[in-house]
């Protein structure tokens, strides 16, 4: 049974900051946040804030879409809200999760080494009380929404809790973290219609593949020590196809979405959105470089900005229909 007590050699090892290696420079939570909490915000990734804004993305894409097919002018803001709330919390709880699961590997790769709970700035017993706290707050967020958004919440936990333990016995762990992180292509749609339909799976079917696209990008910084440690991934994968596997992945998110706003009713607004977001990581993947870490980690942030673009032209499609069809 792994002890509480961090290793000597990971005390050494950690920055005099405690920064987390792949952190946002100079973010609030490590420069003015009471250094008490910082170990648990770093935990949480709050200084990482990508990971919650590709994890709301397509909740909104879908709020947004049902919108349109739903004829309302524009997405439900209470809905957005909750949404975002609901991101924030679940990707910290699942953040914590995946590094209590986790903390042995993360000592071993370079740039995980200096997360909390293996460099020994929080011990397992605590993590695992925060990670309750804040599936706590996720639970009463979805509680908020109809009773079977509620049942399609909850059967998220199923991809969430297998995926840190699938890099250990699958060569393509993105897949399941792509399950993961597009359901809430699913969540937008049954929480406004209170049912799942064909617009939603094609919506969510995209954005599986849009997330296993992105996660093998962020995948490049760590193939070298995830090839000294024999922890599998999709950039290990792909190897030297690596550039044209991310252009599939891609191209297959673009194509896949076309079925859910053509059945969704979406107007010029919706598809001039949905061929900006393809612009965008048509853009990424022919700037992609197999072995440069830090240009990967630059082109991984960008997925926000491409999301919010699409989020616009769908948002936009469905303020127009709507003020037109009155």
């Amino acid at each position: 049974m792994p002890s509480d007590e961090p290793a000597e050699a990971n005390r050494r090892d950690l920055p005099p900051s405690g920064r987390v290696a792949d952190a946002v420079a100079g973010h609030w939570a490590d420069r003015f946040a009471p250094r008490g909490w910082r170990p648990f915000l770093r935990l949480a990734r709050i200084e990482r804030p990508v990971g919650w804004w590709l994890l709301l993305l397509p909740c909104w894409w879908s709020a947004a879409l049902a919108a349109t097919a739903a004829d309302r002018t524009g997405p439900n803001p209470w809905h957005l809200l909750l949404f975002l709330i609901g991101a924030v919390a679940m990707r910290g709880a699942g953040s914590t999760y995946n590094d209590i699961a986790d903390r042995d590997l993360d000592a071993r790769v370079e740039r995980t080494r200096s997360r909390p709970l293996p460099s020994g700035q929080i011990g397992t017993r605590a993590a695992a009380v925060f990670l309750v706290a804040q599936a706590l707050v996720g639970l009463s967020v979805l509680l908020q929404f109809n009773g079977v958004a509620i049942l399609v919440g909850m059967a998220s936990l199923l991809p969430v809790a297998i995926y840190p333990f699938m890099k250990r016995v699958m060569p393509m762990p993105q897949a399941v973290l792509g399950l993961a992180f597009a359901w809430g292509a699913l969540m937008g749609w049954v929480a406004l219609f209170g049912h799942l339909d064909a617009p939603a799976w094609w919506l969510y079917a995209g954005t599986i593949a849009w997330v296993v696209g992105y996660d093998t990008i962020y995948a490049v910084q760590d193939i070298e020590d995830d090839e000294i440690a024999g922890i599998s991934s999709s950039a290990r994968l792909f190897g030297n196809r690596l550039i044209f596997a991310v252009g599939v992945c891609y191209g297959a998110a673009v194509l896949l979405m076309v079925p859910a706003l053509w059945l969704a009713g979406a107007g010029v607004l919706g598809w001039l959105g949905l061929a900006l977001f393809a612009g965008h990581l048509a853009r990424q993947a022919l700037r992609l470089e197999p072995r440069d870490g830090l240009a990967a980690l630059t082109l991984f942030r960008s997925n926000r900005d491409a999301g919010l673009i699409l989020f616009a032209g769908l948002a936009a499609d469905s303020v127009w229909q709507g003020l037109v069809g009155a």
